[in-house]
């Protein structure tokens, strides 16, 4: 769920407490029957995820409280589970429609089912017309159809600009027959890579910590210490560029949706923008300046036009045309290169995963890809 970079630096608790139907992690955790614990000086309370969600980004959260535990039962031995997403890309994306099903299967048929849906409705909701009909039901073709337009009746999506109704109601159906047909066949985790991507590497463990907004935040970046008596409430996009002046990292949404301001963070690669500056604090940062600085006041080209100084991703971006406005490409470089550093050989599907959470808005990957190849077997 989510790109390397996002998971690098998320938590399931961020993930739930945002509360949109479209989120990743609340459809299975629902369907897992998983409880939250919520604690504030008052004391703690323990809330079913179903009850946790009164609308669209809300919740019954406290202003006091904080979500400290979540739990839920471990499936059992006949237990299968499996979740689905559609997207309007085959790389990170909001959910136009997804869904998550738990089977309990006997010998011959299916002893119970729960299915959850998610981005159908203002919260996460259940089929319970599919679950009903499933039960004690032998996984037939003929019953996998029937139990998806169950399932899609129970939704109940909006038209918007990722999608309209009718069609998120069509992808239900398509989206819980085939993770049905995933549980009943036992291809439920064919397409979970067994190694995935980290963009993670030597990572020094650095104990988190915030400075007060009159301490200063000590770092170093690109090898050099610096000292930071203002940018406390910035992000640390905003700290590299404004303070430190180091201007390669570049800000697209802000959100953490099109990586172009992806750098190193203790040895892993994250999205600054996401990244609250005060974790700089005691960090060894590397923005695109630092990943493989030129020799101060040399050429950028050799008189035979190659790169001086350049790291093999930047030289191939150069040399196979990858580099198109430009804007995103500090971005996808630093993600590259930190997948060389983790899998020097990487194969074509490790370098998509890689760059799941890097955005180009000009046109195709294909000249990127090429590139990250081409800078793997030089």
């Amino acid at each position: 769920m989510g790109a390397p970079q996002i998971r690098n630096r998320a938590t399931i608790a961020g993930n739930l407490v945002t509360a949109s139907p479209a989120n990743d992690t609340i459809t299975p955790l629902m369907a897992l029957n998983a409880w939250v614990t919520l604690a504030s000086v008052r004391g703690a309370r323990r809330v079913p995820l179903s009850e946790f969600y009164t609308g669209v980004r809300k919740t019954v959260l406290q202003p006091d409280e904080m979500m400290v535990d979540i739990a839920f039962p471990a499936l059992t031995k006949t237990q299968r589970g499996t979740f689905l997403k559609l997207g309007l890309r085959r790389v990170q994306a909001i959910s136009v429609v997804n869904a998550a099903v738990v089977l309990d299967l006997g010998p011959d048929a299916a002893k119970s089912a729960v299915i959850t849906l998610g981005a159908v409705a203002p919260v996460i909701v259940r089929a319970p017309e599919a679950e009903a009909y499933l039960a004690g039901k032998e996984l037939t073709d003929e019953v996998i159809a029937r139990a998806g337009e169950l399932a899609a009746e129970s939704a109940r999506p909006i038209d918007d600009i990722r999608g309209s109704a009718a069609y998120r109601k069509a992808m239900v159906r398509t989206l819980v027959t085939r993770g049905l047909r995933q549980l009943r066949d036992g291809q439920w985790q064919s397409q979970v890579p067994e190694e995935p991507v980290l963009l993670s590497s030597n990572v020094k463990r650095h104990a988190s910590h915030v400075p007060a907004s009159d301490m200063p935040i000590h770092t170093k970046i690109n090898g050099k210490e610096y000292t930071f008596t203002s940018g406390h409430d910035k992000s640390l996009l905003r700290l590299l560029r404004e303070e430190a002046g180091l201007t390669g990292t570049k800000e697209g949404c802000a959100e953490g949706e099109c990586g172009a301001c992806t750098v190193f963070l203790d040895g892993m690669a994250v999205m600054a923008c996401l990244v609250p500056a005060p974790r700089a604090d005691g960090a060894e940062i590397v923005t695109i300046e630092g990943l493989s600085p030129l020799p101060e006041g040399a050429p950028f080209r050799d008189d035979k036009g190659s790169g001086v100084g350049l790291h093999p991703v930047q030289e191939a971006f150069i040399a196979d045309g990858a580099v198109q406005c430009g804007y995103c490409t500090p971005g996808f470089i630093m993600s590259a290169a930190k997948l060389l550093e983790e899998r020097p050989r990487p194969t074509r599907d490790e370098i998509t995963q890689a760059l799941t959470g890097n955005l180009c808005r000009c046109t195709g990957y294909y000249k990127i890809i090429q590139a990250v190849e081409d800078a793997a077997n030089s």
